[in-house]
């Protein structure tokens, strides 16, 4: 029996115990981080007030909520547009390998290609996440342009 598509919907205020948990779970799993629960929470619930800084999407699969992303705002001059940032991106163990991420992505996806301001989609990747690369490769994201570099603050 084939698995249900997911349904893809902006997340709201009670989604936010759900994001708490992937937004966890993959900083474990991906950078062996334990985030600073009392800080996440505070991020988290910051961006639900203000929308301006981002959004997050989840994925439900009967009913269930099985991933999610977080997208961020770039500003480009050279293409007098916005560029989306994908990040946050988590699927559940359970739900892997099943699609929940394509819809995501094609979600995002179709806002940009929706809107005239829109100009394009980044993400970033650890460089040792080969399965997260594959994945984005096989959505025909191109890789080889930039390599991000950063500085952040203690």
């Amino acid at each position: 029996m084939k698995n249900p598509d997911p349904v893809i919907r902006e997340a709201t205020a009670k989604d936010i115990p759900h994001v708490l948990d992937f937004q966890l779970k993959m900083a474990l799993e991906t950078e062996n981080i334990t985030l600073e629960i009392s800080a996440l929470t505070l991020g988290v619930n910051r961006m639900f007030k203000d929308p301006t800084k981002g959004r997050y999407y989840v994925a439900e699969v009967n009913g269930e909520v099985a991933g999610c992303l977080m997208t961020t705002y770039e500003w480009s001059d050279w293409r007098n547009g916005t560029i989306i940032w994908i990040q946050s991106v988590y699927v559940s163990k359970e739900h892997r390998g099943k699609g929940v991420y394509r819809k995501l992505y094609e979600h995002i996806q179709q806002l940009v290609q929706d809107d005239p301001d829109s100009k394009g989609i980044r993400l970033y990747v650890d460089r040792s996440n080969a399965v997260a690369q594959t994945v984005y490769k096989n959505l025909k994201m191109n890789g080889e342009h930039y390599s991000v570099f950063e500085w952040m603050k203690d």
